[in-house]
């Protein structure tokens, strides 16, 4: 996923030489595919590059929740207060929407003590943004906010919504 993801952005040489390294073990390689990806582009490309790289992983059943709590809101307010939002790690503050995770929710990760950037965790946003799109019925822009493997206490994403939530 992220050789093409990368070649997508540049070449098949340049996918290979950033992604293609047998020899390092997990937790080094996601390190050093990262730096190699920052030195080789600019912050915006890093960035479309890792939310293409989502994995999809348990996306229906996310949405069916998502969809749940939509259901039964007409607003972001009522959507972010409800209980299985709360419980899911969702919560609305002055009208803004927020994703949030006392764990690392990437299983990539799970041997990698701490990364540092965040540019590894922007696979996550992009998860959000197909997900919020999906139920939402609009474009959503998200932001990383904080990252627990590059030293934050939580992972925290804002779920910004380009249109009309359709409720």
């Amino acid at each position: 996923m992220i050789f093409n993801a990368v070649k997508n952005e540049s070449d098949e040489n340049t996918a290979d030489e950033i992604v293609n390294h047998p020899s390092e073990n997990n937790p080094l390689w996601v390190k050093n595919t990262m730096k190699r990806m920052e030195d080789n582009f600019d912050a915006s490309s890093v960035k479309k590059i890792r939310m293409s790289c989502q994995c999809g992983y348990g996306m229906d059943e996310k949405l069916a929740l998502v969809k749940e709590l939509m259901a039964n809101s007409t607003n972001l307010e009522e959507f972010g207060s409800q209980d299985k939002a709360k419980a899911a790690g969702l919560s609305c503050k002055n009208g803004e929407l927020y994703l949030m995770f006392p764990f690392c929710p990437c299983p990539m990760l799970a041997e990698v003590k701490q990364l540092s950037t965040k540019t590894w965790c922007q696979c996550t946003t992009g998860y959000s943004k197909v997900l919020f799109e999906k139920a939402f019925g609009c474009g959503v822009n998200v932001e990383l906010l904080k990252s627990i493997k590059a030293g934050d206490d939580v992972c925290l994403m804002k779920i910004i919504p380009l249109g009309k939530i359709k409720f």
